[in-house]
């Protein structure tokens, strides 16, 4: 009998990824997505949860006879429309789903954090990225595994002009990004995908943080 797998956050860059992954591969027998808006695919392993993502607790359910949670949660603070509403995406709604999770007697719980993070950083985003993690390994999983990509490259369904002069300028200068700078070179989204399919797979006990240049391997 095959695994199942759940995926939070699977309309955005990096969950559409990871959810085509776990799709492809042999034994996992369904993926389960927590999604606020149907995605665009269809697929007899698939399962289609849309969610109130402020009632997470309704859906408890979802998460009995998991293998794997996949947290692929995330915004920016002007798509948010402030601090507060960001803060609820990256941090209370990851957490919410991981307390259902290490209720269901998950075994494996991934999620995709961000380079420099730190629950002392000056930056607001790279503070609330390392409060997530600091709560999630509070959680003492049998497995926690959280990924810390630089900046991402792939196709998003919104345009962020910012990301976008970054991601061709990092991409043309990609060989620069060696040494003290290879912890912030651009890594496309399957690669972070890919990466996070591949841990979710061996069943590894413990706490562990992937680093940027370590993802650009794990994602080959």
């Amino acid at each position: 009998m095959g695994m199942t797998s759940l995926v939070m956050g699977a309309t955005g860059l990096v969950g559409r990824h990871v959810t085509e992954e776990l799709l492809s591969r042999e034994g996992i027998d369904e993926v389960r997505l927590l999604v606020r808006r149907p995605p665009d695919i269809v697929h007899p392993k698939l399962t289609v949860i849309q969610t109130d993502w402020d009632k997470l607790e309704q859906y408890e359910d979802a998460f009995t006879g998991v293998h794997s949670v996949f947290s692929c949660l995330g915004t920016t603070i002007k798509k948010a429309g402030s601090q507060k509403q960001f803060r609820k995406v990256d941090l209370e709604y990851v957490l919410a789903g991981a307390k259902l999770a290490k209720g269901a007697q998950v075994g494996q719980f991934l999620a995709v954090s961000s380079v420099g993070a730190d629950p002392k950083a000056r930056t607001f985003y790279s503070r609330v990225k390392g409060e997530m993690e600091e709560e999630l390994c509070r959680l003492r999983f049998q497995g926690l595994h959280l990924f810390r990509p630089s900046l991402l490259l792939g196709n998003r369904d919104e345009s962020r002009l910012g990301e976008g002069v970054a991601s061709v300028l990092m991409t043309k200068l990609d060989f620069a990004f060696k040494g003290r700078l290879a912890p912030y070179r651009a890594v496309p989204a399957v690669k972070v995908a890919k990466s996070m399919v591949n841990i979710s797979m061996t069943d590894t006990r413990g706490n562990h943080i992937y680093p940027n240049e370590v993802i650009h391997v794990l994602g080959e």
